[in-house]
Formats: structure tokens, sequence, C-alpha cells
């Protein structure tokens, strides 16, 4: 029997970008295929995992299964689809219905997709794959059971145990069933090891949301995460109860309101709704407004709400701003920078706090990441699903529950975990980098990435000589972007001028064969590295010689 292998070419070492692969014998299976957001933008939307290996290895690739809806789990299809052609997409519920809708918006994309279900098994040469339901902060969330030769491979996908869930709740039998069976190897979602407290149910958050809306005298306006379908769907049944009409405003919840209204998950009838255009003759303590921004993104509706430039919502004394979402980190500053205009603009803003819970995760904490591994008792465990403290932190707590440390594998994207009934090891790896998106929906290499970013952390001098035709020239003429220097700064600039044409005189001097790229290079190369020695910094360099 050969082998199983599996690895990851994206979300190991971040949150985002989940991509996952399980190769058995001759066949691979992939789960997920997110996107990640970047820090820092330098013209780029996504982040996406590189799949030359699965391009390079198309034909063995039975399908990709999706374990739930959310954008680091569904939002890399189109990017994927451009390099494969083959692969069905096995996807259920909210998720199939987004998928779909993501598919109509593009031109010249095709995907076979088929629907599963919680009962649904799929037989391959040499493996089947069922289903497991979850809990998470979106409805239909699923984990993935892979029943081999060695025994069960279960990828819980993101999960928690929401006890009184809003939705259908944990499978916790079909979890048993596959311990009793033996479970070879558990991927387990990291993003809450580090968090000892339990998280507050989904039903508590739409209690005090309710409460929340009876209560406020004038007008809301709330911010949330647009796939937190469980979530919109309280605040519109708060809307309901306590009279308001809502505004939707962010085309991305706009997007994922309208997919859940159709299939069911979202059920109030139109009347609840007013257009942002119509909306104006209603008391304020009769309208309510949903909108996208809650992390501080500098074009989404709440950011250009807090700056007063947004074309239809002017903040007044009155108003009261609900954040219902946790804040990503490194994202504090600019939800710190739209909480300060908005007690300018005289609005009262209530956050998630001890006293008044507004949001919860979807992600299982401490003793939620213990409960699983209890009731699995896998042999060997690999944390997924985080960055490397979490899964770090998730080893320690599989330690802690009796896992041996030697049966834990802490990996990077590329990496391979190879296993036997017996024994497990990281064999190899695989090629495993990041494509980047940019605004036009393009992949833009990491060479162009690292211009970017050299730009804006470095600035540029330009240096620009008139080479006349018996290779005399002057003084180059310098511009420079970005490039501050305020200690001396005209005498460093100088003395680049200096450096620049002492070079290109060597050079000249020294050669029968005058080559202008050769000479533009040797300049660009004595300039990086005087500025370098001199004052720490490596500018880009662009040298131009003009023929005059």
């Amino acid at each position: 029997m050969s082998n199983v292998k599996v690895f990851a070419l994206g979300g190991l070492g971040e949150v985002g970008k989940n991509m996952y692969a399980i190769e058995i014998g001759n066949r691979i299976v992939v789960i997920d295929s997110g996107i990640l957001f970047p820090d820092s933008a330098y013209g780029i939307n996504y982040i996406f995992p590189d799949v030359t290996y699965l391009k390079e290895n198309e034909d063995k690739i039975v399908g990709i299964f999706i374990t739930h809806g959310h954008e680091d789990h569904i939002g890399g299809l189109p990017f994927l689809f451009q390099y494969l052609s083959k692969p069905k997409v096995y996807a259920t519920g909210l998720a199939l219905g987004l998928i779909k809708n993501k598919i109509a918006e593009l031109t010249n994309l095709t995907i076979e997709l088929e629907e599963y279900s919680s009962d649904s098994i799929f037989k391959f040469e040499e493996f089947e794959v069922s289903f497991f339901r979850t809990t998470h902060s979106i409805p239909d969330s699923f984990g993935i059971a892979f029943k081999t030769k060695i025994g069960y491979i279960l990828h819980t996908g993101d999960f928690k145990f929401d006890l009184t869930p809003i939705g259908p709740g944990t499978e916790f039998d079909k979890l048993s069933k596959y311990a009793s069976s033996g479970v070879a190897l558990l991927l387990s979602d990291s993003t809450n090891a580090t968090v000892n407290h339990l998280s507050p149910s989904e039903k508590l958050i739409g209690e005090n949301i309710s409460m929340m809306f009876s209560q406020i005298k004038g007008r809301i306006i709330i911010s949330t995460f647009a796939s937190n379908v469980y979530r919109v769907d309280q605040i519109v049944k708060a809307c309901i109860e306590s009279g308001r009409k809502l505004v939707i405003i962010g085309r991305s919840m706009v997007k994922n309101i309208n997919v859940a209204k159709e299939m069911g998950y979202i059920t109030a009838s139109e009347d609840t709704f007013v257009d942002i255009k119509d909306f104006t003759f209603l008391p304020d303590d009769k309208i309510a407004i949903l909108c996208t921004g809650s992390q501080g993104e500098p074009l989404a509706a709440l950011s250009r709400i807090a700056q007063g430039n947004h074309p239809y919502i002017k903040v007044t004394k009155g108003d009261t701003i609900i954040f219902s979402s946790s804040i990503i980190p490194g994202n504090q500053a600019s939800i710190n920078k739209i909480v300060n205009n908005l007690y300018k603009a005289g609005a009262n803003v209530i956050a998630n706090s001890p006293l008044l819970d507004t949001h919860t995760s979807g992600h299982a904490s401490r003793e939620e990441l213990k409960l699983m591994l209890q009731i699995v008792k896998p042999k060997f465990f690999m944390p997924i699903h985080g960055e490397y403290a979490m899964l770090k932190t998730h080893v320690d707590i599989a330690v802690e529950t009796g896992i041996p440390k030697e049966n834990c594998f802490i990996m990077e994207n590329g990496d391979v975990l190879e296993l036997t009934k017996t024994k497990a090891k990281i064999s190899g790896k695989v090629y495993a980098d990041n494509l980047f998106i940019d605004n036009n929906d393009e992949i833009v290499n990491g060479a162009t990435i690292k211009e970017r970013r050299m730009l804006s952390e470095e600035g540029m001098i330009s240096i620009v000589f008139m080479l006349n035709k018996d290779k005399e020239f002057d003084l180059p003429i310098l511009n420079t972007i970005g490039f501050v220097y305020a200690k001396d700064s005209s005498f460093i600039l100088s003395k680049v001028k200096f450096k620049a044409a002492d070079k290109l005189k060597q050079y000249i001097a020294s050669t029968k064969e005058y080559n202008k790229a050769y000479a533009q290079g040797l300049i660009n190369n004595e300039i990086i590295n005087f500025l370098d020695e001199e004052i720490d910094r490596r500018p880009m360099i662009i040298t131009t010689i003009l023929d005059i």
C-alpha cells in the first residue's frame, strides 16, 4: 500500500488563504481554496496560494471539497480555475450558493459543481469521503472525513462548540463513530488556540442585539462581517421586533444578503428593507443601517460615513454605532481612527465588551479544542489554520490531552507529512508560494511587489546623464520620490551626483566596447551600496543615460 501524504499550499503560519491537500496513492483531494487579505496593500487586493504543484498533477485531482462559504475558504476559486480546468468542486448549502453567485459574475468561467449533504459519501479508488456538521459563524459549515487504509483522516474546517446554536448543531455522534473506527490524523482549526475563555453562544449575541435595538432611541448604524449570515439574520430580526426598517450598505453585504434570502437563510419580507435613497422620510428611531467596514477598511461604508464623505449618510448627534465584530490583528489603528471620528460627529459608539457582548467568535477556544481532541482521539495531530503561535499552542493543548509530542507536527506551507498505519514524518516539500491579485483581478509577480514595497519604504532616486557623441557629460540630474533624509539631505544627494559621475567616467575610460545598459547597472549598484553604508537606506535607483 502506498503511503498517505498531507500538505498545505496555504493556511499554515497565517489566518487565511486556506488550501490543504491529501495525496492517497495516485489521487489528490484538495480541501478549500481561499484568499488572504494583505496587511499592506501595494496595489494588491488578495493573496492566493501558488498552485504550481496542483497544475503539474492535475490528472491526479479527484475533487476540491469546500468546508464552508467564507472568503478565506472559497474566495480563491476564480483564480484557481485560471490554472486548473478539470477538477469537480464539492460544496453544500450557503457555500454552494455563494460559489454560484461568484461564478455568475465572471465571464468565461465554468466550474463543475456537485452538492453534498451531511449524509453524502463519495467513494474513490483507495478512500471514501464523508462529512460531519460543525457550528461556525456561517450556516452549513462542515468538517470532512477521509476513510483510508491507515484509518480516518479528519479535517475539522472552522468550528466551535456552540451548545445553543442558531442552526443545526455539531454532529457529535459522527465524531464518536470516527473515533471508534480509528482516527489516524486530525487536522484542526487553530485560530483561537491562544484564547482561554469559552466564546458566548451566537444565540446570546442575538438576544443582546435585540435588546439594544428596542432600547436605543435614535438611529442605529451597525457594522459586521458581510459573511456572518447568522449575525445578519439576527440584525434583521431585531429590526422587525423593534419596528425599524433596515438599510443595507456595501456591495459584499448586499450580495451575501441576496444569496441568503434566495436560499431561505433570511426570511424577512421585502418591506423590512428600505433603499438607501428612500430612508430619509423615516423617523430616526424607526431606522437601522447595516454596513460593511467593521475592520476600518478605508473604502468601506463605515469608514466613509465616519469621514463624512458618504453620499447618503451623515452621522449626527444621537446616532448609535454598533461594532458587531472582533478586531482582526493589525486593524486596531484603523478602527480607532473611525471610532474617534464617530465620537467627534456626536455619535455614541458600542463595541464588544465584557458587560455587553455584541460579537462572538466562530472559532474554538482552548477548552473546545481539548474537547475535539478528546472525542476524536487521533493517533497523529496536525494543527492548521493559524499563525505559528496558534499552531504551537494547539500542539501544547494536544499534548495535554495525551497525544505524544512526537506525534504532533507543526508544519509550514509546502511541508509534506507522510503517514503509514504506525508512523508519520515530514518527508519532503512541495512548491508553495504566494500569488498576488491586484485591483483588476490580475496576478502580479513577487518581483513587482518587492519593487512597490521598496518604493513605499525606501523611495526612489532617478539619475539622468546627458552623454554626447564624444562620451562627455556633466553632473547628472537627480529626481527623488519618497526619499527623505532630513539631516544633510542636500549634502548626501550632492555626493550621489559625484559618485555616479565618477563611476560613469571610470567605466568609459576602462572599456573599448561601451555598453549603455551595463554602465547604468554599474551606477545603480554603486549608489545603492553608497547609500546603504552612508545612511542605512536602500532606495530604488534608476539610472538613465541619454545620448545627445
